[in-house]
């Protein structure tokens, strides 16, 4: 298999690829059409010098026709645009665009996944709370001691530590896992056809396994580039040191992040294995790092906004319904299970509401390289086109989008 991605459905690229030349000049045919005289009539109530209708009525003025017609600034027709975004190099807002108008107009099979993995996300997180920030925690503890002793410093900061970890890693393995799911989404939304739950289970269940390792690897590897030179530069015992290493490890760390982050639909669409996936978005975000670190951190600080204004009033109603009001302004971490209930309703909302974003930027940036560096477009064009109308042979045209 070509490592080309090819949306599922499509034909196999034609021997010669469609010319993308420059849009022919438009110009008047100089055979008038059917039942058009080649001179227009004078307007009603005006003859021209000589008999009405005879030959010496006047030729048309220079510009009427061709020569004034194909003038300078007809620029080249707009790229197709089959589904949600328009078949070129994308831009930014196009890009954030093109995953909002996936979920709004695929929203069944965009909210059946990103509904189930927010609910285990909360399922694990609301716990995990409780029981490392809880009032019964040793970080909890901490909060009321004035002069906390070196074992009370690093109990709590276990605690912290150990729910930082925990739901790191369950959050990211969220994302990378409704990122795959949803790319199958994604893939069809670009071509302007439908999917359901099935269908996208049906295409991508093939990887679910090397998925699994692809995101059982990557939080690996970014806790070996923080861990490794944080232990090194521990063992000197000199603290600036430390502190400079520990900045190097988490700039490192978000560095090979951001060199992976095209790894999952790499994975889901050319169905390879995990290591060449990996190599995939290593090949395709070199280059491009800024450009694809910028558009990434623009998304999730939109929807970290977007999370807030759902997650706030829901805090708020939370602790209000709880009796814990008065926490909230003390700063006291008491957590009831009514408190965590309902804002863990509030984290199940707002999960929903973003991770099929997050998704669809991070396919649609994989799409975009494509397009920039391995011309996906032409394939993604006639992909697009071998189902429609004008296809010889009859073919039915693609499938209506399903909302």
């Amino acid at each position: 298999m070509s490592d080309r991605w090819t949306s599922p459905g499509s034909p196999q690229p034609e021997d010669e690829p469609q010319q993308q030349g420059s849009a022919e000049q438009p110009r008047l045919d100089k055979t008038p059409p059917q039942g058009w005289s080649e001179n227009p009539p004078p307007p009603a109530g005006w003859s021209g010098p000589g008999a009405p209708g005879g030959p010496g009525a006047p030729p048309p003025q220079q510009g009427w026709s061709g020569p004034g017609w194909g003038a300078p600034g007809w620029g080249p027709p707009a790229a197709p645009k089959p589904g949600v975004i328009p078949l070129r190099p994308l831009g930014v807002g196009e890009i954030l665009d093109g995953a909002v108008s996936t979920a709004r107009a695929h929203w069944r099979p965009v909210l059946a996944i990103s509904l189930a993995i927010s609910v285990v996300v909360q399922v694990v997180t609301l716990p995990a709370m409780r029981a490392f920030l809880g009032e019964e925690s040793d970080f909890a503890a901490l909060t009321e001691r004035t002069e906390p002793t070196d074992e009370e410093l690093r109990a709590a900061f276990g605690d912290l530590f150990a729910f930082t970890s925990i739901t790191g890693v369950v959050t990211i393995l969220g994302v990378v896992l409704a990122t795959a799911m949803l790319t199958m989404v994604v893939s069809r939304a670009v071509l302007g056809r439908g999917v359901t739950v099935g269908e996208a289970w049906a295409e991508s269940r093939g990887q679910v396994l090397r998925l699994l390792g692809l995101v059982v690897l990557l939080p690996l590897i970014g806790a070996v580039a923080v861990a490794v030179p944080l232990l090194l530069a521990a063992l000197t015992g000199f603290a600036p040191l430390v502190v400079l290493v520990g900045l190097g490890a988490v700039a490192l760390m978000l560095w090979l992040m951001v060199q992976f982050s095209l790894a999952a639909p790499a994975l889901m669409l050319e169905r390879q294995g995990v290591f060449h996936a990996m190599r995939r978005s290593w090949k395709l975000v070199a280059g491009s790092w800024w450009r694809i670190f910028g558009i990434q951190l623009l998304a999730f600080i939109l929807l970290l906004f977007v999370s807030g204004m759902i997650e706030l009033p829901i805090d708020v109603v939370a602790r209000l319904v709880s009796g814990d009001e008065g926490d909230f302004l003390t700063g006291s971490l008491e957590l009831s299970w009514t408190y965590l209930a309902i804002t863990g309703v509030g984290g199940v909302l707002s999960s929903t509401v973003t991770l099929p974003i997050s998704a669809g930027v991070t396919a649609l940036l994989y799409m975009d390289q494509r397009i920039r560096r391995e011309a996906l477009d032409l394939e993604l064009a006639r992909a697009a086109g071998a189902d429609g109308p004008a296809t010889p042979g009859g073919a039915a045209g693609p499938a209506a989008p399903q909302g």
